[in-house]
């Protein structure tokens, strides 16, 4: 595995002032040690790519600790598929092996039980027997305090009773909870009398059926932090409000000092064009307006994956981003351009035609074969080149003739000379066309002096196409993607986001003709199809491609109409 050198946390942001003067006061005895704590119900988005970076990346620059933790605090929505398929995927973002194994909530189940047991003690906690909808009616509103449960004065004894009657499975789900006691008419609504555990009768994908009640996210974030020694539990702009929650647990449980972790949050990374919901990206997979978790349009690092996205672009778009104090979106299209930019300089060329139209060079020698050297890479000079098939009947692209010419349309047309790429000048003599008057073969001639791509005459055309012998071609398919929401911001009218899909975002092209040297690419490989963009030979068919990005940088006109305006 190679190292992430390339993304090493260089730039100076709020989040490396914190800690180098952490390390200047020698709080947590000099240390640094930073986590990633998903909760295991679905797959990772490329917001979390952002966190993974950011948490990853200072663990590395202060020569620190860095440990992916499984948030699995909820059996009903988490099982091994998503454990297993978050791991795959972190690491292959990271482009390393991790180097400590994966830690689990679930392990310290015993631990804060028996906590949760210490703040009952101290009468900081209460067993509450009302149902959900009542104890959310109860906390009131942000302008309106809430109200306290007729059983929140129960007695320490009475409370742990029914909290040990709730741990050996006395109650059904959703009979009674655990909730800290702090105050009912706080500012905050997290501090509003929290619950901190809750019945569920469901098997536990590590812990089997040893438990029936499990602890809430917030109260078990930072203990666990606490327990596995976090110094810096960074986490985004949408937790800032559980901090002061977060602070509580730990002053009650007396952990001070360098055991004591704190929480600081940054910018959340959101896009247009994209939701990144847990629950709404869970609905298009249910719903099956995606094709799954890796589908190419999802904004989740399989998809990506899938799609060819270079995890080194992930990385690199994240450093560039930085970290901030304030959430803002980015432009889709900036994203795209770092991995343009990666593959444009890694990318092998290679020629295909996606629609293809026949072309037959009358004056071309019957059964003549020739081959045509064509360049890899031309970004890479160790590249090399390949030899491609030249030969009297070729596919050129349906796009790249027109019998009737617009204004500026340069391409091949009746009577017109283009250029083939690593070929000859070809002129259109005459069209065949079917029964409802569509071209199906372009007739040509060719001039045998142009072999290399110029004219001893000095002639020129204005315009070079791609090609694929037709003798030659291997066939093939490929998916085409538009954006998945239409809208930059999706729901921004509606106030649903899934109003916004796209639901003819994917385009599979059956019948397309490839150069030979393709069936000698490893499954896996990104390639640049001259003149068409970038595709991803995926492994689920023979010979089948994901349009990864196109070759136009969208983002360099956002920034060039920016820079006019």
């Amino acid at each position: 595995m190679k190292s992430q050198d390339d993304t090493a946390s260089k730039k100076s942001n709020f989040i490396n002032d914190l800690i180098k003067a952490d390390l200047e006061s020698g709080r947590f005895d000099s240390r640094v040690q930073t986590r990633f704590p998903p909760e295991p119900n679905g797959y990772l988005h490329v917001g979390h790519a952002k966190a993974i970076c950011v948490n990853f990346n200072i663990s590395r620059e202060y020569s620190g600790v860095f440990n992916l933790r499984y948030d699995d605090t909820n059996p009903v929505t988490e099982n091994t598929e998503f454990v297993d398929g978050i791991f795959e995927d972190l690491e292959w973002l990271l482009g390393e092996t991790l180097q400590r194994e994966p830690l689990h909530t679930s392990t310290y189940f015993d631990q804060l039980y028996i906590w949760a047991e210490k703040l009952i003690q101290d009468g900081k906690a209460y067993v509450d027997s009302q149902d959900g909808d009542t104890i959310s009616e109860q906390r009131g509103g942000f302008q309106k305090p809430g109200t306290n449960s007729p059983y929140r004065e129960r007695g320490v004894e009475e409370n742990l009773n029914l909290f040990r009657e709730m741990r050996s499975g006395k109650f059904s789900d959703g009979e009674c909870v655990l909730r800290a006691k702090i105050s009912m008419d706080h500012d905050n609504m997290n501090m509003r009398d929290p619950i901190m555990y809750r019945i569920r009768h469901e098997n536990h994908y590590r812990t089997g059926d040893d438990w029936c009640i499990y602890p809430t996210y917030d109260w078990a974030h930072g203990q666990s932090d606490a327990i596995e020694k976090v110094t810096h539990s960074l986490c985004s702009l949408e937790f800032d409000s559980h901090r002061e929650l977060y602070d509580w647990f730990l002053d009650q449980l007396e952990i001070t000092g360098a055991d004591r972790p704190y929480q600081t949050e940054f910018a959340r990374l959101n896009f247009t064009h994209t939701v990144l919901s847990k629950r709404l990206l869970k609905h298009l997979v249910e719903q099956k307006v995606v094709d799954g978790w890796d589908d190419p349009r999802m904004p989740t690092l399989r998809g990506f994956r899938k799609r060819g996205y270079p995890a080194r672009a992930i990385r690199s778009f994240c450093e560039h981003i930085g970290v901030a104090r304030t959430n803002g979106t980015h432009e889709i299209e900036l994203l795209e351009s770092f991995v343009r930019n990666d593959l444009n300089k890694a990318a092998e060329r290679k020629m295909a035609v996606l629609k293809p139209l026949l072309v037959t060079i009358t004056n071309w020698p019957e059964g003549h074969v020739e081959t045509r050297t064509a360049i890899n890479n031309p970004e890479d000079d160790t590249a090399g080149t390949r030899e491609v098939p030249f030969s009297g009947s070729l596919f050129i692209e349906r796009d790249d003739f027109m019998e009737n010419p617009e204004p500026k349309y340069y391409r091949l047309s009746p009577g017109r000379e283009v250029r083939l790429r690593y070929g000859y000048f070809i002129t259109c003599t005459d069209v065949i066309k079917d029964d409802q008057e569509n071209p199906i073969e372009i007739l040509c001639t060719y001039d045998p002096e142009t072999s290399g791509g110029k004219a001893p005459d000095g002639r020129k055309v204005k315009a070079t196409i791609h090609w694929v012998s037709a003798e030659h071609a291997i066939d093939g398919s490929v998916a085409l993607y538009e954006r998945l929401f239409t809208s930059e911001h999706p729901g921004e009218e509606t106030g649903e986001a899934l109003d916004d899909v796209n639901l003819d975002s994917k385009t599979l092209l059956e019948g397309v003709k490839l150069e030979p040297s393709i069936s000698d690419l490893p499954l896996g490989s990104v390639v640049q199809f001259e003149r068409l963009g970038y595709f991803h030979l995926d492994a689920t068919g023979p010979t089948f491609f994901h349009r990864t990005v196109g070759l136009r940088d969208e983002w360099a006109n956002i920034v060039k109409r920016r820079k006019s305006s």
